[in-house]
């Protein structure tokens, strides 16, 4: 018998290679994954200009980078936008200003996959082959009813499917929203706010994640990393002590040796 359903995730035609360069763009959920990619040593940019939670804030942020990794992640959290009344701009953040200067509206799948078509197409201008994936961030939005974050989930799985289809070979789907929900569907997988994914949830779709992307070279660094790693985050009881001074110069050592070994 089975006791949950395993959710498919499909092989792309490109694999991240050790320690590559990435972008992170999007919801809260995009900082969680690409710090985790920061912490297994990927020099990963991640959300420059702050959180951007809609598909017309991601194309903000491109429009601002000027360097353009080979691969960038967009993590789409909502389709709800706010236009300052004044001038009719889409903000990206309301910078604690009051609510009456703005007028909130909902973007449709036309609208969000324009926005992320114009992204794409910003980045395809400064790199012939750049590859983006696209994935949903699985974080329920309770301010506006479960109905409404449920709606506003669903226009971004479109525009997602409607970008996927525009740019075949370069745009990707990653489906970070569907393990959560179909894997993972209890709530241990959820902060005590039961909104937000738990650590565990991150580290699961981590390991989803580098079962597809990850080249063979990358899972062998990884393997290779882990027990530095751990070595460097040790806590002893005497961090004063000569014998931990030892033990933490030789992890050193051996990060600088295998960051060494897999740069070339």
């Amino acid at each position: 018998m089975k006791f949950r359903t395993i959710v498919d995730v499909a092989n792309p035609d490109f694999q991240i290679e050790p320690m590559e360069e990435l972008l992170f763009v999007g919801s809260c959920f995009a900082d969680s994954i690409g710090q985790r990619f920061r912490q297994e040593r990927f020099p990963a940019t991640v959300n420059p200009f702050g959180v951007m939670y809609n598909p017309a804030s991601i194309l903000h942020t491109v429009q601002r980078c000027e360097k353009v990794p080979r691969l960038t992640f967009f993590t789409l959290g909502t389709n709800h936008v706010y236009r300052l009344r004044e001038t009719g701009e889409i903000v990206d953040n309301c910078q604690k200003r009051p609510q009456r200067l703005f007028l909130e509206e909902q973007l449709s799948v036309d609208e969000c996959t324009d926005f992320l078509a114009q992204a794409v197409e910003l980045l395809r201008g400064r790199r012939a082959d750049v590859r983006v994936v696209v994935t949903v961030s699985p974080i329920r939005y309770a301010k506006y009813g479960f109905h409404g974050s449920q709606l506003s989930k669903a226009t971004l799985l479109m525009a997602a499917e409607a970008l996927v289809n525009k740019y075949p070979g370069c745009v990707s789907y990653f489906p970070a929203y569907e393990i959560v929900l179909d894997e993972l569907r209890d709530y241990r997988f959820y902060q005590p706010d039961m909104l937000h994914p738990s650590q565990q949830t991150v580290d699961y779709i981590w390991e989803r994640l580098s079962e597809t992307l990850f080249s063979p070279r990358t899972k062998q660094f990884l393997s290779e990393w882990q027990p530095i790693k751990q070595a460097l985050a040790h806590r002893p009881f005497n961090p004063d002590s000569a014998e931990y001074q030892q033990f933490i110069a030789d992890a050193r050592r051996k990060e600088q040796e295998l960051l060494e070994r897999y740069r070339q």
